[in-house]
């Protein structure tokens, strides 16, 4: 296996665990802002389309997040939940998830942070995608056995806190 810095950290003290990560990216926030926004900007780093009601991005609305067919047959459905722009985004991803993205000013760029608030079982499957996502946001080369390695090194260190991981879910074609 290769080494892979994993950034991700396991927040069980709540009522649902979370996954943490952050990323420092060279962009201001406002232009952080779009790309986790605009949806043909999510499109080159999120793992499935993000079709938000009205295209606005309004506590209240409603999401829909269609991904690739040759990925996984599923569509998730979501809510706005907060919107401080360009500084915090949080909504419903499925039933059981809530994501939070929080863009703070950092040395001329943007330090964000995405919170993954989720099953126990389910932790160290999503930090190692999310990690994947937040590659490409960065603007890193997509790298073919990444998941895979970093779902080890998560599953390792997660297990203690939330007990058994799952792996890809049921139907994922890869």
């Amino acid at each position: 296996m290769t080494d892979i810095t994993t950034t991700g950290t396991l927040d069980a003290s709540g009522d649902k665990p979370a996954v943490r990560l952050e990323r420092h990216l060279p962009d201001p926030p406002e232009v952080v802002w779009r790309a986790i926004t605009d949806r043909a900007e999510l499109k080159s780093w999120f793992p499935c389309d993000v079709i938000v009601e009205g295209c606005r991005w309004v506590v209240g609305a409603t999401i829909s997040f269609p991904f690739p067919a040759d990925v996984i047959d599923m569509t998730l459905a979501g809510q706005v939940l907060e919107v401080d722009e360009p500084r915090l985004l949080s909504y419903t991803w499925g039933e059981a998830e809530t994501l939070t993205f929080e863009l703070f000013p950092h040395d001329g760029g943007t330090r964000l942070v995405l919170t993954d608030r989720l099953e126990p079982g389910w932790a160290a499957r999503n930090a190692a995608g999310w990690d994947d996502c937040l590659d490409r946001l960065a603007g890193l080369p997509a790298r073919p056995d990444a998941w895979k390695e970093r779902f080890a090194v998560y599953s390792a260190a997660f297990e203690p806190q939330a007990g058994p991981q799952e792996g890809p879910p049921a139907g994922y074609k890869g």
